[in-house]
C-alpha cells in the first residue's frame, strides 16, 4: 500500500509578501488535502495545536518548540494586529504531525536538537506508526537551524540518530522537514546511510527502508488561496510503496 508523506513549513499561515492577512486555517486544510497519509508540519503557532485535528481531518501529534509569553487568547489577538510582522514573538512556535486514519499511532517522543539560547530552540519530533499492510514505519519531523549550515548539518545528523533510536530495524524510516540546508555533508552523510534522494530546496523528505517516487515539490499555484501566496516555503512530498 503506498503511503504519501508530506512535510511543509507553514510560516505561521503568513503570505508572500508577509502582510495583515493570516491563512493559517485555510493552509492547514490545504496541507492535509489529496489524501496524504502522513504530513509534517513546521513553524506552527502553538494556540493553534488544539485545532490541528478539526482543520485537517486527521489525527494531529504535536511538539511545543517555543513557549508563547502570553495567554493563548491574547497571543492570537496580538498576532492578528499584524501576522507578518509578529510571527511566533507572541504566538510561541511548534512541530506537528498529522496521522490519518488508518494508520494507528504506537509511539511518540521528542529530542531537544538545540536549546533555546540566542535563538529559539529547535526539536526533533518523531512518531511510530502501524501500516495498514502490516508494515511499521517511524517518522521524524524536524525543523533545523537557519542560523548557518554547519549547525544545521550537526542538527540533521542527531536527528537522523534519534530516528535509528526510535525505530526499529525492520520499519521504514523517514526523516521530514526543515532541514535549512540544500546540499552539504549531512545530506551526503545519510545517502550513505541507505536514506533517498532529497529534493530541491531545504524541505525533504528522505526514506530509508522502502521504495519511493521522485520527491516533487509544489509549484507556487497549489499554495495559493484567494491569489495570494501562502508560505515562504513550498510542500514537499514523496510516495512510500
Amino acid at each position: 500500500m503506498p503511503i504519501l508523506v508530506r512535510t511543509w513549513n507553514l510560516f505561521h499561515g503568513n503570505t508572500v509578501p508577509p502582510g495583515r492577512v493570516n491563512l493559517l486555517e485555510p493552509a492547514v486544510r490545504l496541507a492535509a488535502s489529496g489524501d496524504p497519509d502522513l504530513v509534517c508540519l513546521q513553524e506552527v503557532p502553538v494556540w493553534a495545536l488544539e485545532y490541528l485535528d478539526d482543520w485537517s481531518g486527521m489525527v494531529a501529534v504535536g511538539a511545543v518548540t517555543s513557549r508563547r509569553p502570553v495567554g493563548r487568547e491574547l497571543a492570537r489577538r496580538v498576532t492578528a494586529l499584524n501576522p507578518g510582522l509578529l510571527r511566533s514573538a507572541v504566538t510561541g512556535q511548534a512541530n506537528a504531525i498529522l496521522v490519518a486514519p488508518p494508520l494507528r499511532v504506537l509511539q511518540t517522543d521528542t529530542l531537544v536538537l538545540r536549546p533555546r539560547t540566542l535563538r529559539e530552540r529547535r526539536v526533533a519530533q518523531a512518531l511510530r506508526v502501524a501500516l495498514p499492510d502490516g508494515r511499521t514505519l517511524t517518522l521524524a519531523n524536524v525543523h533545523a537551524t537557519n542560523a548557518s549550515e554547519e549547525l544545521a548539518d550537526a542538527q540533521l545528523l542527531r536527528a537522523a540518530v534519534f530516528l535509528d533510536a526510535t525505530a526499529t530495524p525492520a520499519d521504514v524510516a523517514v526523516l521530514a522537514g526543515d532541514f535549512n540546508v540544500r546540499r552539504g555533508r549531512a545530506l551526503d552523510e545519510l545517502r550513505d546511510w541507505g536514506f533517498s534522494a532529497p529534493a530541491a530546496g531545504i524541505d525533504h523528505v528522505l526514506v530509508r527502508g522502502a521504495e519511493t517516487g521522485r520527491a516533487e515539490v509544489w509549484p507556487e499555484e497549489r499554495r495559493r488561496i484567494g491569489g495570494l501566496l501562502v508560505s515562504d516555503h513550498a510542500p514537499v512530498e514523496v510516495t512510500v510503496t
